[in-house]
C-alpha cells in the first residue's frame, strides 16, 4: 500500500500535465508579488469578439508553487469538448501558494490557515480587475466558482467586488452572513454542499444561504445526501452546471 500511495504521488503531475496541457501557464506580477495561474483561451478564439470569463479558485489541498496543482479539480469539466463547443470562454485558474489561502477577515477558518488578511486573494482581485477590461471580454458574464477553501474565496470575492459577477458557485463553501447584503441582489447564486461533510459542515451553506434569502436574494442551493466533502463531483457532473452559469448576465438578474 505503501509503495503505491508513494506511486500515485509520482504520477499525479505527470497525469495532470497530460490532462491540461491547454491551460497555459502564466504570471500575474504587481510591485513585487505574484501570482501564478493558468488560463484557457476560448476555443476558435478571435480577437474581435468578446467572452465570458470563469475564474475558479481551488480548495487547500492544492495550494504550492508548482502552478499545476490547482487543475487537479475542476480543469476537466472545462476541457471537455462538448463543454468547450458550447461554452466558449476565459478559464481562469490562479494557484494560492502553502503559506496562505483564499480567505476573507472573518471567523471561523480566518486562523485555521494562520494567515490574518490573504494576499493571494488580493492578487487575485487586482489581476481580474486588470484582465476584464480587455477588449475580448464580456464583463456582463464575469463568473466565479470554488471549492472548500475557494468556496470562502466565493463568498469573500463578491463581497470584494459585488459589481463585478454575473453568477457564483460556490461548493462545500463558508462565508461571513454578514457581507452577503453587498452582494445578494446583484449576483446569481448557486450553493452545493454534501450532507455527510465533516471538514466543512453543510450547515455553514444554509447559513449564507438564509442569509442571502434575508438580504432578499435568491439563490439556488444543492445538498447532496450521504455526500461527503467531495461534492463537487457531484457539482461538476451537473448537466445544467455551465448551462446555467451561461446563462446568467449583469443586465438580466
Amino acid at each position: 500500500m505503501m509503495i503505491y500511495s508513494r506511486l500515485l504521488l509520482l504520477l499525479i503531475p505527470l497525469l495532470i500535465s497530460a490532462q491540461t496541457s491547454l491551460f497555459e501557464k502564466e504570471k500575474f506580477i504587481i510591485e513585487n508579488d505574484t501570482l501564478k495561474y493558468r488560463i484557457l483561451a476560448p476555443l476558435n478564439y478571435n480577437e474581435n469578439e468578446k467572452y465570458p470569463v470563469h475564474l475558479f479558485l481551488h480548495g487547500a489541498g492544492e495550494r504550492g508553487n508548482d502552478n499545476e496543482l490547482q487543475l487537479i479539480h475542476g480543469s476537466n469539466l472545462f476541457l471537455d469538448s462538448i463543454n468547450r463547443n458550447k461554452y466558449k470562454s476565459w478559464v481562469i485558474f490562479p494557484q494560492s501558494p502553502k503559506n496562505d489561502w483564499w480567505g476573507g477577515y472573518y471567523d471561523p477558518y480566518k486562523y485555521d490557515y494562520n494567515v490574518k488578511r490573504s494576499k493571494s486573494l488580493e492578487l487575485v482581485i487586482k489581476f481580474m480587475d486588470e484582465f476584464i477590461q480587455r477588449k475580448d471580454v464580456d464583463q456582463n458574464r464575469v463568473y466565479v466558482s470554488g471549492l472548500s477553501m475557494g468556496g470562502l474565496g466565493t463568498f469573500s470575492i463578491l463581497n470584494a467586488r459585488p459589481n463585478m459577477f454575473a453568477a457564483a458557485t460556490p461548493i462545500c463553501g463558508d462565508g461571513d452572513p454578514g457581507s452577503v447584503k453587498n452582494f445578494a441582489n446583484k449576483v446569481a447564486i448557486w450553493i452545493f454542499h454534501g450532507s455527510a461533510d465533516q471538514v466543512v459542515l453543510a450547515k455553514q451553506s444554509l447559513k449564507m444561504a438564509n442569509a442571502i434569502l434575508d438580504a432578499g436574494g435568491n439563490p439556488k442551493i444543492t445538498i447532496y445526501e450521504n455526500i461527503g466533502h467531495n461534492s463537487w463531483d457531484n457539482a461538476f457532473a451537473e448537466k445544467d452546471f455551465l448551462e446555467w452559469i451561461h446563462s446568467k448576465t449583469k443586465t438580466n438578474e
